[in-house]
């Protein structure tokens, strides 16, 4: 085992070294602070921007602060597929991590799996975390990173973490031979959707059957908020939901609007998310608080063929070949419905804690997140497909022959 001071090898990272993270987005920012407090380790944490503006609701999956095998698989869509993809081993090493998560950090995290929450309320509270632990400071450089820039900053033994998100800066430079944009991803396009977040004036929540009658008499265009995950805060509730359209919807909207805009350009689906809206209100009789923000996106479900720079090992004097890279969040797969931010967390946390284990052989660690992240794959992927198929029936019933024709028995 190497001493400090020792130069690395090419197979045992030394017992002291930097993390350069790049990206200051809700994972980045978690795995600096799960790394901030690692023995030897030094964060260098890159940031495109520090003002944290993004107001979009998430949750986080009640997974990421499970304490046993029994809750982190209570997920009633995906439970049997964690059980079937991993390893009892695996889970238990997950879990006994978390158990090792800073308190103050912990804390959070408890706090964020209870109920939506603004991203930008993640972001800053991470940001002051980190800033708040003198005794383990964290370099911080704003401003944006070019692919030259992170291979000339590295010396040997650094360790990489690409956190960039979707256009993920490095995923298309950690495979010999590869050239084209795009090359190191494989996407799979679900559907186009708006995502639709508007406040309430009252307590409210949405179970399957409130979706159903709210969404009767609306043939096409159905809003189908997230089930039992309304944030509250005091009588407000954050209601987030999305909205199916068509790819000609898609290209003829703008990518942000408000409610007014929906009403004077789209009013088929206007007519639809108010129908909605009035029957909420006949229940609980409460009011809309402001507009409805509303983004338009594809809904994709997509990994990166690679998530470290393996293949890169033994390649000449690349500088991915000295120093490992790795792809975290939503630079190594990215999933719709509400589930990547808990994604990006679960995947933080492996990473954190496999870095951890600096004894353990560079081409061990390396096969071993490629593996992990294969098997989280798996399953968002059959999670997602869950989903769908499942919003796919849903806006058939009532419907006796459409609903047949999404049934595949045999």
């Amino acid at each position: 085992m190497l001493e400090p001071g020792d130069p690395p090898t090419a197979d045992i990272l030394p017992p002291a070294g930097r993390v350069h993270v790049i990206g200051a987005g809700p994972v980045g920012l978690l795995l600096t602070a799960l790394l901030q407090s690692t023995k030897g380790f030094s964060v260098h944490l890159y940031e495109k921007r520090r003002e944290y503006t993004r107001t979009r609701m998430v949750q986080l999956a009640s997974y990421l602060v499970a304490d046993s095998v029994e809750s982190y698989c209570v997920d009633y869509i995906d439970g049997e597929s964690v059980t079937a993809i991993f390893e009892p081993p695996e889970l238990a090493e997950g879990l006994a991590f978390r158990q090792s998560i800073p308190p103050d950090l912990m804390t959070l995290l408890r706090a964020w799996a209870l109920g939506f929450c603004p991203l930008n309320t993640i972001e800053r509270s991470l940001s002051d975390l980190i800033d708040a632990r003198r005794s383990d400071p964290v370099q911080r450089t704003d401003g944006a990173i070019t692919v030259e820039d992170a291979m000339a900053m590295l010396a040997p033994g650094d360790i990489v973490i690409d956190c960039t998100g979707s256009r993920s800066l490095l995923r298309d430079h950690l495979v010999p031979g590869t050239g084209e944009a795009g090359e190191n991803t494989f996407n799979i396009r679900l559907e186009y959707a708006l995502v639709i977040t508007f406040l309430y004036g009252q307590p409210y929540d949405c179970n399957e059957y409130c979706k159903y009658y709210k969404n009767i008499e609306n043939p096409h265009y159905k809003f189908i908020p997230a089930v039992h995950r309304t944030y509250y805060d005091g009588n407000i509730s954050h209601v987030t939901g999305v909205v199916s359209i068509t790819a000609a919807d898609y290209e003829a909207m703008p990518s942000r609007f408000d409610g007014q805009s929906l009403r004077t350009n789209f009013p088929h689906v206007a007519q639809a998310m108010d129908r909605f809206i009035a029957k909420v209100q006949q229940e609980t009789h409460g009011e809309i608080l402001g507009d409805l923000e509303i983004i338009r996106i594809p809904l994709d479900l997509y990994r990166a063929r690679h998530a470290t720079s393996r293949d890169r090992r033994g390649s000449g004097d690349h500088p991915f070949a000295r120093s490992p890279v790795f792809l975290a969040g939503d630079s190594a797969m990215g999933s719709p419905y509400f589930q990547s931010i808990s994604l990006g967390f679960e995947c933080a946390m492996f990473l954190a804690g496999l870095l951890g284990r600096r004894d353990l052989p560079l081409g061990e660690m390396l096969e071993r997140y490629e593996l992990y992240m294969y098997k989280q794959w798996l399953r968002v992927y059959m999670r997602s497909k869950m989903i769908k198929h499942n919003k796919d029936l849903f806006e058939c019933v009532g419907d006796t022959y459409a609903l047949l024709e999404k049934l595949h028995i045999y």
